[in-house]
């Protein structure tokens, strides 16, 4: 039984198809070589075409420019270069009128050093701001360690002016702010509502750990009022969210364990605030288990993940914007995947991320076809980063995790129908060789039925035709046969068994299905062939090989043979 048309209505943003991208490199209206919002709008059925249904757009605020937009200096606009306010709202209604939600990056766990805020609050200890940053005489005895190794010896740096140390997990030219602070709560309470009123339907919260962290670090320098409540202001902020608009939602940014996760949720009667959290202990298990072509320790992630309430879901990723993370991996772990994905140092990033995107990793076009078959397969909502449904590669010439934000490839140009200005005068250099806009483009791969942006448009395709997917519960299967991750997914009356070869030797996997003595009917969910057993069930698996079978009857019983 599928959810009844309201609670799909109502909660639209589990049954929704993600796209993240950014705009400076999606599309160039103006021939300037940098893209913007009017080039955004115009590319907007070309996503809806591939099955797109919530666009994620990063940072696209006036910036300082040396952390690609995440170094924010006004929270409350857009920066010149990719438009003003009024095409951003002509982006959402465009978006609209193709079935497409809007939601944007929220970052204001720092700012740049740049942003007026900071540079009033660091002109003198009296100043009104000052205490939305945070500031010691000396930094603590044991600090965090900065969130990029190697870029930054401390979390607190020294400003000269006033002789205080600032606090930034980040970039020292991104100082934290103090959020704890009620003056800032109500500037964040009153950016949200400036975003929620153009019409955009939620927020994808970055580093919500950071911004939300109940460490002595968001201590006011007076030491007055009540301890800072990080849940509770995530409640709070949730209250406000769907008092503006009632169908918001919150995606977060949270790389911890499934359980440190569990407390950033949204819980039946005690809500706290997060509609919908990254899986990245999952994701980095995928890859171990690619790197091994063995599905257990992804098949493992995936047992231990916990179920949710239906006012919460998890948000499966193949890859992001930023260095591909593995640092819920062990040491040796890393290392094998490592191996196996990035042999060479420069491909790899602070010790524990890898800046590759996935086709030149795996260099064999059935395993990335079936790596996103295996995303899709899962109950939760699967989010894409562009540039995913044609196989786009990196740039390694790029320095660190920006080699996989180089500009969407639309046609077989030079400049990939990105820009008509000089490639030149682009935010980064295309990927050259097997990966140029020659060889890997839109264009062509929307004329070829063979091609991976068509195999991407039929996933989701069979995704948003089954609403019962993103509402299952997830059991997987054990196997004989280890290089294979069997799942069922189950709604009411509705099943699937998904089944994922995650090596490159053919595999036959062997099932005992069982209904009471009946027989049971399953269902190819693309070509439609049909499989009849009342008992041992043989399946085979090419190279790489994969099935997604409907059950016609949900309460079968299915083990290994």
């Amino acid at each position: 039984m599928s959810p009844r048309p309201i609670e799909a209505a109502d909660r639209w943003w589990r049954t929704a198809v993600y796209y993240c991208l950014d705009v400076q490199v999606f599309q160039d209206s103006d021939g300037d070589g940098t893209g913007d919002l009017q080039g955004l709008a115009t590319r907007i059925h070309d996503l809806a075409d591939l099955g797109v249904t919530c666009l994620w757009l990063m940072p696209l605020f006036p910036t300082a420019d040396r952390d690609d937009g995440y170094d924010i200096t006004d929270f409350f606009a857009v920066d010149p270069r990719f438009g003003t306010l009024g095409d951003l709202v002509e982006v959402i209604r465009v978006a609209r009128a193709h079935g497409m939600r809007v939601i944007l990056d929220f970052v204001m766990n720092h700012t740049s050093s740049a942003h007026p805020w900071f540079v009033a609050a660091s002109s003198s200890t009296t100043d009104p701001k000052r205490d939305w940053y945070v500031w010691r005489d000396q930094p603590p005895e044991n600090p965090d360690p900065p969130v990029f190794p190697g870029e930054e010896e401390s979390t607190w740096t020294r400003h000269d002016k006033t002789g205080q140390f600032y606090l930034h997990h980040f970039r020292a030219h991104q100082p934290d702010l103090n959020i704890a602070h009620p003056e800032l709560q109500q500037q964040i309470e009153r950016n949200l509502g400036l975003w929620l009123e153009l019409g955009v339907s939620g927020f994808r919260i970055d580093a919500v750990p950071f911004l939300f962290s109940t460490a002595a670090r968001h201590e006011t320098a007076a030491g007055t009022g009540p301890a800072y409540d990080a849940h509770a202001h995530l409640r709070a902020i949730q209250r406000f969210v769907a008092m503006r608009a009632g169908d918001a939602v919150l995606l977060g940014e949270v790389n911890l364990t499934h359980q440190e996760q569990l407390e950033w949720f949204e819980a039946e009667g005690d809500s706290s605030g997060l509609h919908l959290q990254f899986d990245f202990v999952t994701m980095q298990r995928l890859y171990l288990s690619l790197a091994r072509a063995d599905a257990r320790p992804v098949a493992q992630a995936l047992r231990e993940r916990p179920e949710l309430p239906d006012g919460s879901q998890w948000a499966s990723f193949v890859r992001n914007h930023d260095e591909l993370t593995l640092d819920k991996l062990s040491d040796d772990e890393r290392a094998e995947v490592f191996d196996a994905f990035a042999p060479e140092e420069g491909m790899r990033l602070y010790g524990r991320g890898i800046r590759r995107r996935l086709p030149t990793m795996l260099g064999d076009d059935r395993a990335v076809r079936m790596v996103y078959a295996l995303m899709f397969s899962l109950p939760g909502v699967p989010v894409l980063f562009y540039g995913e449904e044609i196989g786009m590669g990196e740039q390694l010439d790029v320095a660190g995790r920006y080699a996989v934000r180089t500009p969407m490839q639309w046609t077989a140009d030079a400049g990939g129908g990105f820009s008509t200005a000089p490639p030149r005068r682009f935010p980064r250099p295309m990927p050259s060789g097997d990966y140029a806009p020659a060889r890997v483009n839109v264009a062509v791969q929307r004329e070829d039925e063979t091609s991976l942006w068509h195999h991407i448009r039929r996933l989701s395709t069979a995704f948003r035709a089954e609403p019962s997917l993103a509402w299952s519960t997830l059991e997987v299967l054990p196997l004989r046969q280890h290089a294979v991750l069997a799942h069922l997914a189950r709604h009411g009356d509705w099943a699937m068994l998904a089944l994922h070869n995650l090596s490159a030797e053919p595999q036959t996997a062997t099932l005992q299905v069982d209904a009471d003595g009946e027989s049971v009917t399953l269902t190819d969910r693309f070509d439609r062939t049909t499989i009849r057993t009342d008992g041992v069930l043989d399946i085979d698996l090419g190279p790489y090989g994969w099935h997604w079978f409907r059950l016609d009857r949900a309460d079968a019983r299915i083990r290994r043979r």
